[in-house]
């Protein structure tokens, strides 16, 4: 039976959970305490996060719940409003990440956001990030700012992803961790960390295989991370990190027609296993991050990175349906951030610069029967590199009103070398964009524990090397493809209610000329062209109430009102006036959780997402869903071990729903069944 009929209205539905009993899950026991000021970081000039004039989302390390599967970042960035996600289970597409629409199009990866972690960037200069090698076990701590954000980092239209994983102290031992599922999802890990002196040390390793709700969805994956941090007396610090990634075996079961998952939800597009559809990935990062307090308050930080990327796609079409290359990424970046006064006013000024460089060498082959390899088609050189300055201030104009202001430069150089040219045809083309992004804003603190906002800024976000295809010929380089620029205008409020309770809101309006939207001409790949302008409308609501010690009552909404203002694509077709697809209307993350001081826990969620178009033209329609989740678990001390099992079911009412609407797809094929109702447990074992 087709999974179209309605669900509950969001509201109804969030007066029903949070009238319920449920529950939380940290490793960290909540208290019912006041709750205490919360620092950022992310906006790159460290601020309490009542007095930041924009819309910035935190999670604590008793955010970062146990009990959960740790498969893809949505189970924790749910519960922040104005993000949207979808592609839990894909491996091989990996997670898809929106902010206010930014993202949205993207076939797989992250486009329109920035991604750093622990200091490292993982979103390359031409705007593509990879999630895949994210320590989602040892997560810490994580901001979200959600807006227009090229002021701070350059090329991201639509926000900044700022993740931390575990330090030492944060571990304090050793601990095996083991973990079982539906669908043979089976990982094993491992965690140890610690510090002595000014010596601290964190290692998390661990191996996951999972064979998938649907056929021809098998993953095989091991990763490790690892710092080491060495602290001075005066309060310099240097931190080495070292990430590596090994997928050798990502399958994609592709997209359905809604006839196919009518017929059976589980199986995979036959094109997909008739091709062996997946791909492989490694990958290798090191990194250095060194911070110093420089005279009475002021502080630098340097960092410098290498990245090494060798990947393997067999996409589910014949012609030019294998892609593979090579990858460097590497780049260097510093801050400089003075304290003084202005006119006697506190103020502060941040200065610094980014230069990164990408260079891949990318080649495509015919995918033939069974996965073999075919005739070459592609081959070309990618390079792209990035040099920035920027700055960024705050003024305190008045006890109650402050200002923050911001600027920032960015070249970007993209040049693609094509060396196949088997007609005697030269595709190789260069861009370069040389691009100013503007910021201000007003704090005002009405009251004690509240402030009003108000922020104007403008971005950009270029096209990846994937995005530049030529749609002509498939090869070498698009011309008419320019970056999409958006400007941003939002209001909004944030604050604490008594000493348990805090709230944000933030309304909003961006405009944006020239979006790059995708297209398919046939059963191949996608393709990509400017849509004109376009116009966003949306409303975030976050809140958090901790009405005794034992429970934490958590909220978070989502409303959206996003659509084209000028868009006729290349095939003469007028969209004008339609929805954006990909992009629910509301959406609705509702959570409570209870855990005592002896560690034992509980927990229930639920995800409300409402309908969306799975095309520009509107004419698919898809209708929303809700799904719960529960969660508990326990600690025990056995023999001079401390243990701590747990056991969990998502999709608790066995709802059936899509976990992925790939945007645009040729013939129909826009659907990614979820799994049914799943069960994993998990036990952590470390010495006491």
């Amino acid at each position: 039976m087709r999974p179209l009929t309605p669900y509950p209205t969001l509201g109804v539905l969030s007066s029903l959970i949070l009238g319920t009993a449920g529950t939380a899950v940290a490793d960290t026991p909540p208290s019912a305490e006041a709750l205490e000021p919360i620092q950022v970081t992310a906006p790159r000039l460290e601020r309490d996060w009542l007095a930041n004039p924009s819309a910035v989302g935190v999670l604590m390390p008793e955010d970062i719940q146990s009990g959960r599967q740790n498969l893809q970042m949505d189970e924790h960035l749910n519960r922040i409003p104005g993000l949207q996600m979808q592609n839990r289970y894909n491996f091989s597409q990996d997670l898809r990440v929106s902010i206010r629409g930014f993202g949205a199009r993207a076939p797989f990866g992250i486009r329109g956001l920035r991604v750093i972690v622990d200091g490292i960037p993982e979103t390359l200069p031409d705007g593509q990030s990879q999630v895949d090698a994210i320590d989602l076990e040892s997560l810490h701590q994580a901001e979200v700012i959600r807006g227009p954000s090229s002021t701070l980092y350059g090329n991201a239209a639509g926000g900044v992803l700022d993740l931390r994983t575990q330090s030492g102290r944060d571990i304090d031992g050793a601990a095996i961790k083991l973990d079982y599922g539906s669908d043979d999802f089976r990982r094993i890990g491992l965690k140890a960390g610690g510090g002595q002196g000014p010596w601290e040390y964190s290692v998390s390793t661990w191996d996951m295989r999972y064979n998938g709700y649907r056929d021809h969805s098998r993953v095989e994956k091991r990763l490790f991370n690892s710092k080491l941090a060495y602290q001075w007396d005066d309060g310099g610090r240097l931190e080495t990190i070292v990430r590596l990634l090994d997928a050798p075996d990502t399958q994609d079961p592709g997209s359905l027609t809604l006839d196919q998952v009518d017929e059976d939800r589980r199986q995979a597009r036959p094109e997909s296993k008739a091709l062996d559809g997946g791909q492989s990935a490694e990958q290798q990062t090191v990194g250095l991050v060194y911070s110093r307090p420089m005279a009475a308050q002021d502080e630098i930080t340097l960092r410098a990175f290498y990245t090494r990327r060798d990947f393997g796609n067999r996409l589910p079409f014949e012609s030019g349906g294998q892609v593979q290359y090579e990858r460097d990424f590497y780049g260097l970046g510093g801050q400089y951030t003075h304290l003084n006064e202005v006119m006697g006013r506190p103020a502060r000024l941040g200065v610094g610069f980014d230069a990164e460089e990408q260079r891949d060498d990318r080649q495509r082959f015919d995918n033939l029967a069974g996965g073999a390899r075919g005739d070459q088609t592609f081959d070309q050189r990618e390079k792209a590199r990035t040099l920035a300055l920027f700055s960024q201030g705050d003024l305190a104009l008045t006890d109650r009103l402050d200002l923050v202001f911001g600027a920032r430069f960015d070249q970007l150089r993209i040049a693609v070398d094509d060396r196949f040219q088997p007609m005697g045809e030269d595709r190789s083309g260069r861009e370069t964009f040389n691009e100013w992004s503007y910021s201000t804003g007003l704090s005002y603190r009405w009251a004690r524990a509240h402030q009003i906002y108000a922020n104007v800024g403008t971005s950009f976000e270029s096209p990846t090397f994937t995005e530049f295809a030529n749609p002509d010929g498939g090869t070498g380089f698009n011309p008419d493809l320019k970056p999409e620029k958006a400007v941003n205008y939002e209001l909004g409020a944030k604050g604490f209610i008594g000493d348990h309770s805090r709230y944000e809101l933030s309304l909003y309006t961006i405009r944006v000329r020239d979006e790059i939207v995708n297209f398919q001409r046939d059963a191949g790949r996608d393709f990509y062209e400017n849509s004109g302008r376009s116009r966003r409308n949306g409303l975030e609501l976050g809140l958090e109430h901790r009405p005794a010690d034992q429970w934490v009552l958590t909220a978070a909404y989502t409303y959206t009102d996003f659509e084209f203002r000028d868009f006729e694509d290349r095939f003469g077709n007028d969209f004008s006036g339609n929805a954006f697809p990909g992009v629910p209307r509301q959406q609705l993350f509702a959570e409570a959780a209870w855990q005592d001081r002896e560690g034992r826990f509980a927990a229930l969620d639920v995800v409300a997402v409402d309908r969306q178009y799975a095309d520009n033209a509107n004419e698919e329609r898809v209708s929303g869903y809700g799904v719960a989740n529960l969660r508990a678990g326990t600690r025990l001390r056995l023999q001079g071990l401390e243990v701590s099992p747990y056991v969990a079911v998502n999709n608790l009412f066995d709802k059936e729903y899509f976990s992925n609407i790939r945007i645009n797809t040729f013939g129909g094929r826009f659907y990614e069944p979820a799994p049914e109702r799943t069960v994993f447990a998990g036990v952590t074992i470390r010495p006491r």
